[in-house]
């Protein structure tokens, strides 16, 4: 198996100026990784969860062979009882994934200061084919109000690169 990794989210990769130079962040189904080996690349201490057991084999591989500090887990993100630990991200990216419930929790999970990268479809990619279930498609505004109470930093919704996006970066305020 190769260690090429897929090219990170434009979104995150155009608000690195933002990103915290140290730290730790989280991943939120991270697929096979492209985030969160570019993150700890960077040199941040990176937790990447994902219910997939191959691709959480691959992210493992792929940091231990590149000497990253990645720290891979599958977890099911979508179980009824899942949360993520408060207070514990200095960063937390999501790309390509929606599961409302765990709005709450995600919020709740970075430290005061801490900001959010989060960027995934809205209604109109299902004209488009995949994904088309409303369950994983953002009705127009909808992101902005699922990060609240965060800090909306920068946000964009509409077509870019070709797909039908919402994109938001936010951070908790340091005193919340």
């Amino acid at each position: 198996m190769t260690h090429e990794q897929a090219e990170p989210a434009e979104w995150l990769t155009s608000h690195a100026h933002l990103l915290p130079a140290r730290g730790v962040a989280l991943d939120v189904a991270c697929g096979r990784g492209r985030h969160a080996l570019w993150l700890a690349a960077r040199g941040m201490r990176v937790h990447a969860l994902d219910r997939d057991p191959a691709a959480i084999a691959a992210i493992r591989e792929a940091a231990q062979s590149l000497r990253l500090d990645v720290e891979a887990g599958v977890f099911d993100l979508e179980a009824a009882d899942a949360s993520l630990p408060p207070a514990s991200y200095d960063l937390i990216v999501a790309v390509h994934y929606l599961h409302r419930p765990l709005f709450p929790s995600i919020t709740a999970a970075l430290r005061p200061g801490g900001l959010l990268v989060y960027e995934t479809f809205t209604i109109a990619q299902a004209r488009r084919g995949r994904p088309s279930n409303p369950a994983y498609l953002l009705a127009p505004g909808e992101l902005v109000q699922l990060v609240a109470p965060l800090e909306i930093v920068d946000a964009r919704e509409g077509e870019f690169d070709g797909r039908d996006v919402a994109s938001v970066v936010a951070r908790r305020k340091a005193g919340a």
